[in-house]
């Protein structure tokens, strides 16, 4: 059985790392080298590092902040925003990432995804993909969610692995940062729909919302910023949970 994962988000603004609520009212959380050095030496199975604000600005991730990063963790370490190229890919794993997210770039051109896949591998290449419920359904939104679409989230998953992506990070905008637990009911759908991997992200907020979307959303790995950052809630103290709730684990 394969264990689940916990992974730490550093969502990055201007070099520092922030948390808002429902993708609004960003406050700083840290620096991000050294967060992720204390993560790597407490029990995180992989770091995700998001440039938030590279795609509304038009400007490519910061190489050299991946680098600093990279040379302080020996955890699979992934990284996005503004990524829109093989060029911008290559750059970031010869920096020091071991896999890239991309999103905003993969919808506006979908054989992006392919050609990054048949270039660097599945392994290297997350899709995410943040959404909204609306009463026609889960809606995408791009742009860090600033701008809506009225592309069908679950038909854009399936395209997303038929092209070979090697997982989805999926971000539920109504749950982001609420800690009201994550959108399990969506995630089981994907989980269904999809033969890769899911990171579910957004809404965790307790061990026992962890433990849901394992069993209930039937999520692959969990993502989480604010409870991580603010120490409310320690990794080693959810993993020695869940391993007693049953669930997987890597210890």
């Amino acid at each position: 059985m394969l264990t689940k994962r916990i992974i730490p988000c550093l969502d990055i603004l201007d070099g520092r790392t922030v948390k808002g609520v429902n993708f609004v009212g960003l406050r700083d959380a840290g620096d991000p080298v050294e967060l992720g050095r204390y993560y790597a030496e407490n029990g995180a199975d992989e770091l995700v590092f998001l440039d938030i604000s590279a795609t509304e600005q038009k400007r490519k991730t910061l190489a050299a902040l991946v680098r600093h990063i990279a040379a302080e963790v020996d955890i699979p370490f992934t990284v996005g925003g503004g990524i829109s190229s093989i060029a911008d890919v290559d750059m970031l794993l010869q920096n020091g990432a071991d896999k890239v997210s991309i999103n905003s770039a993969a919808v506006r051109r979908p054989e992006l995804i392919s050609e990054l896949v048949s270039k660097f591998g599945s392994q290297c290449i997350v899709v995410a993909i943040d959404a909204k419920k609306h009463e026609k359904g889960w809606k995408v939104h791009l742009v860090g969610g600033k701008v809506p679409t009225e592309i069908e989230f679950f038909g854009w998953a399936e395209e997303v692995a038929e092209r070979g992506a090697g997982e989805i990070l999926f971000t539920s905008m109504d749950h982001d940062g609420t800690k009201n637990g994550f959108a399990n009911n969506a995630l089981a759908q994907l989980s269904k729909r999809v033969n890769i991997p899911i990171i579910a992200s957004g809404g965790a907020g307790t061990n026992s919302h962890f433990r849901d979307t394992f069993k209930k959303g039937k999520a692959d790995a969990a993502l989480a910023a604010s409870v991580f950052h603010f120490k409310e809630i320690q990794i080693t103290d959810l993993k020695q949970y869940l391993k007693e709730e049953g669930i997987a684990i890597r210890i």
